[in-house]
């Protein structure tokens, strides 16, 4: 079935003002992105790497997050205080992250300071030296963090889950902070040669938005990053997810906790699958349009089962996870698992309406705008596009990409993706 043509047209017209980023790539490889924007007088950096936890050695996870979390505590040139110091004295917050696939460091500052920083923040990912006294206080950060995590039912249910759906071998089902036995035996010439093997021009996007002339940014980009050499990793292997196919159901005592909380979920799709686009839309009906789309309608609204409750599709290299989250009283977990079920079901038998792929379709279109007011929003995109090829074009692209998606490639996606026989359930609280 396909939408009658004023409707399409009317979701699908592009953005009123694309982005129109520019691109270049250095010499060594560095992919170099730029938006100009003069809402004020400050720019945003991003420098992704792509080396993220999925990088990690064998029998060594959360070496990754662990070297990040030492980028800014030492180079060859200046001391970790010499580093703050530099930042701090200009206004600037840096913020270091993790995913499975990147290595990310992001900050904002004065358009006067970019070039300044735009060195500061080269020089700490080229030049970390992981000095011997930062590995021992940023480690026992990461033990702590662990074991904060170990004690969550929310990150216990879910870290759970994904180990059951990818088996503990797999990079998405591993923690990407890694664990205490692995942590704890991580050492010094073990992330300089994680860095030396991984970290390389040719893996490099950096992102520039703000109130800095593009010129201004490529002379500067070669200025900090253009001298760097080092030999291009190899590709990271990732096997597809095995389809489960029967249901499987695992608790996690946690005793003295007062709320339970439930991990549902399939391994779903990869960011490349033409299907994307559908299965976006579905998960949006399903479980994150209005207050938790039909999830929560039905399950906290109507029932007032749940202290929260939506689904999630986390689009990868390989088959991501759709994940439904929930959190509830211990009475109410097999109602509740119940009421997934029959919403799960339901979704996959019936599919939705003419009217929900309407509104989630211009929601999602006309949340855009809102993901993009702002210098650290745009960059955060254009990061993900860069990540994924999916081309400077890409704002302006999506909302046709969106409408022309039909119900029935919704409701495929929904047959595809969707079915309580073979979900994988992880339970965690004290009902255990």
């Amino acid at each position: 079935m396909t939408l009658p043509d004023h409707t399409r047209t009317a979701v699908a017209r592009p953005l009123a003002a694309a982005l129109s980023p520019s691109r270049s790539v250095l010499d060594n490889g560095v992919s170099v992105v730029v938006r100009e924007t003069h809402k004020t007088a400050a720019a945003t950096i991003s420098l992704a790497m792509r080396s993220g936890s999925a990088c990690d050695p064998p029998h060594a996870e959360g070496a990754t997050h662990l070297l990040s979390r030492l980028l800014d505590r030492g180079t060859t040139r200046h001391s970790a205080d010499q580093l703050a110091e530099s930042l701090e004295s200009r206004g600037v917050s840096l913020v270091t992250t993790v995913s499975r696939h990147q290595v990310s460091m992001a900050c904002t500052c004065l358009s006067e300071d970019f070039a300044h920083v735009l060195a500061v923040l080269g020089e700490m990912l080229i030049e970390a030296t992981f000095p011997d006294a930062e590995l021992v206080t940023r480690r026992s950060e990461v033990l702590t963090a662990i074991a904060q995590d170990r004690d969550s039912p929310y990150v216990m249910a879910h870290d759970e889950l994904l180990g059951l759906l990818y088996g503990p071998g797999h990079p998405y089902g591993r923690p990407a902070k890694g664990t205490p036995e692995t942590v704890a035996q991580l050492t010094r010439n073990e992330l300089l040669g994680l860095h030396d093997e991984r970290f390389a021009p040719s893996e490099l996007s950096l992102v520039v938005v703000g109130e800095v002339d593009r010129d201004r940014v490529m002379a500067e980009a070669a200025r900090v990053l253009g001298a760097w050499r080092a030999v291009r990793p190899a590709p990271v292997s990732l096997a597809h997810p095995d389809s489960r196919s029967a249901r499987q159901r695992r608790v996690i005592p946690m005793p003295g906790k007062a709320q339970v909380d439930i991990a549902y979920g399939f391994t779903a799709i990869a960011r490349s699958d033409p299907e994307y686009y559908a299965c976006w839309l579905m998960n949006n009906v399903f479980g994150q349009y209005a207050i938790g789309g039909r999830l929560g309608d039905s399950i906290r609204e109507r029932q007032g089962m749940a202290y929260y409750v939506s689904s999630s599709l986390e689009a990868g290299l390989v088959e991501g996870p759709l994940v439904i989250r929930a959190g509830v009283s211990p009475a109410n977990v097999e109602r509740t698992i119940a009421s997934i079920d029959h919403e799960v079901r339901r979704m996959r038998t019936d599919g939705i309406t003419e009217q929900e792929l309407t509104e989630s379709r211009q929601y999602l279109v006309g949340s855009m705008p809102r993901t993009l007011e702002t210098n650290e929003g745009i960059a955060a995109f254009l990061q993900n596009a860069e990540f994924f090829g999916l081309g400077l074009d890409y704002d302006a692209r999506l909302p046709q990409l969106l409408g022309d998606v039909t119900r029935d490639d919704v409701n495929a996606a929904a047959r595809r993706l969707l079915d309580p026989d073979r979900a994988t359930i992880t339970v965690a609280g004290p009902q255990g």
